[in-house]
């Protein structure tokens, strides 16, 4: 008799979920396992990340650090919100969105808009396919501040400077064709800006409604579900602007789990929706269940 052949992992890529007249669709861009330590728990010793990871399930050394990219189709304009890493990281398991948009029923001429939180290149480096725009029939969106700081360089840090040159030779020649958006201005009608600075310059998350139902798609406010949202004190090695974007994920945080707000999250395990949780002081990831189907 045959035995069985071992198939290898398979996951899901491709979520959709209807937000009152709204349908966000969430694509899984890519994951990467890395070393914990950095880019989070920079100013903490092993044994309190080891704790932190052991409470969680997790591993202390290492993790999985995934990207999904958040489409919202109004009904009339197809949204999407940032890149991801393009053909930059496809050797070393990310920039799948282009491959993965037929599974969601898209095609890269569909996008009318994509509207950027922030220019750091995960989120950028989708932004072409070879010599050409990945997303031909799109206008760009990106917070005014944003844009601006990156252009000028000034108050960028030393170790972004190679992801400034990616801007200038990725964004600036976009221009033209860029709104600009300050704090609070819409999109579209039901989906509006929010000031989010820290992590980057100028980071936008963008608040999503329809029939009185939303969600907030964040970013990168918290870079992890665990080490940068339970202990938003921690540094991480990826914030631009670390005092500002300590304030701005406590900030993020509290309003959150306040409003019992439905979370859409970067770089939070796929399908990267859920809740904030406050339980007894402390945040938590609460993933989305069937809420979103009843």
């Amino acid at each position: 008799t045959m035995t069985a052949s071992l198939l290898g992992e398979h996951r899901p890529t491709v979520h959709r979920f209807q937000l009152g007249a709204f349908e966000v669709t969430t694509i899984l861009d890519g994951a990467m396992v890395r070393q914990l330590k950095p880019p989070f728990c920079l100013d903490q010793d092993a044994a309190t990340i080891a704790a932190l990871a052991d409470a969680n399930f997790l591993p202390a050394e290492t993790m999985e650090h995934t990207f999904t990219l958040t489409l919202v189709n109004t009904g009339s304009q197809l949204i999407l919100f940032d890149t991801g890493n393009g053909a930059p990281r496809r050797d070393i398991g990310a920039g799948h969105l282009l491959a993965l948009l037929p599974a969601a029923g898209y095609r890269p001429e569909d996008i009318d808009i994509v509207a950027f939180t922030h220019v750091h290149p995960d989120h950028i480096a989708g932004l072409r396919e070879g010599d050409d725009l990945a997303f031909p029939n799109a206008r760009y969106v990106i917070g005014r501040r944003e844009f601006d700081a990156w252009q000028s360089g000034a108050e960028i840090p030393q170790q972004r400077q190679e992801n400034r040159a990616l801007f200038l030779r990725l964004m600036v020649p976009l221009a033209d064709n860029m709104t600009f958006l300050e704090p609070d201005q819409e999109v579209v009608p039901g989906i509006r800006a929010m000031a989010t600075f820290g992590h980057s310059l100028g980071h936008m998350a963008y608040h999503v409604e329809s029939d009185g139902k939303s969600c907030l798609i964040w970013g990168d406010v918290t870079n992890h579900y665990v080490f940068s949202l339970q202990r938003p004190d921690w540094a991480v090695a990826f914030d631009d602007d670390p005092a500002q974007a300590t304030e701005t994920r406590k900030r993020v945080l509290d309003m959150t789990a306040t409003d019992k707000l439905l979370v859409i999250g970067f770089h939070m395990p796929f399908p990267a929706t859920g809740y904030v949780e406050r339980l007894n002081g402390v945040y938590r990831w609460v993933p989305a269940s069937y809420q979103l189907r009843v």
